[in-house]
């Protein structure tokens, strides 16, 4: 549930927000402690003009019995992982959404699991995010399952985007149709820049991992064929 205002402590809320670059949507937590109020102003904090707060969840007290409980979120924009310190501060760790591979939750008796794998680039090195991987336990299950769902609805709004470049980027190689586009991408002089063994590799590979159909591959790999 989202709403323009802050609540307060207590859950009584507050005056709206509007120094921040989030004002326009906040989340509510009514019930929530003093502590994790002024986490959330943190996560707050560190967002963009612009970016929204679409759900957070927060860890449950048992699972950091030795250390301050960690918060994640999902914004419009990325993923961001809260580490608070045990003296106070707090570490910030984000994923944009289109680096994200896959989201994973797991629900248990009293508490969930998020994990998020992110696919590899330059400056995701982190002693935090070894191999690319993200996780988070003891989450409380409904706020988690909560932030899973953003999880996914971007992680499937940005695999079809990648879908759609890689098809756009093949077919203009093999002088087909673009995605999009209202016509045929003209062959120029007949002759494809690139390997054509090497275009047919990636066909396959694009069909073993779902992103086109059996109809697709056919037509791409017959255009190009048809010009070796």
């Amino acid at each position: 549930m989202t709403t323009d205002e802050l609540p307060g402590p207590g859950g009584v809320p507050g005056p709206p927000s509007n120094t921040g670059p989030s004002s326009s949507r906040q989340l509510a937590a009514p019930a929530e402690s003093p502590h994790i109020l002024a986490a959330l102003e943190q996560l707050r904090g560190v967002l963009v003009p612009g970016e929204t707060l679409e759900a957070y969840a927060v860890q449950r007290r048992i699972f950091a019995l030795t250390k301050r409980r960690a918060l994640v979120a999902a914004t419009s924009g990325r993923f961001i992982a809260l580490l608070r310190g045990f003296f106070g501060g707090f570490t910030p760790i984000d994923l944009r959404w289109q680096d994200i591979e896959e989201a994973h939750l797991r629900v248990g008796i009293i508490g969930a699991d998020i994990t998020v794998r992110a696919m590899r680039r330059e400056d995701l090195a982190s002693a935090n995010l070894a191999g690319g991987v993200f996780f988070t336990g003891g989450l409380r299950k409904d706020q988690a399952q909560g932030v899973y769902r953003v999880c996914q609805a971007q992680s499937q709004s940005w695999r079809e985007k990648r879908r759609i470049r890689d098809l756009d980027e093949l077919r203009a190689k093999s002088g087909g149709i673009q995605f999009g586009s209202a016509g045929s991408v003209p062959g120029g002089t007949g002759r494809e820049d690139g390997d054509p063994v090497a275009r047919l590799q990636r066909a396959k590979e694009m069909l073993t991992e779902g992103l086109i159909t059996d109809a697709e591959y056919e037509s791409i790999k017959a255009k190009i064929v048809d010009r070796l």
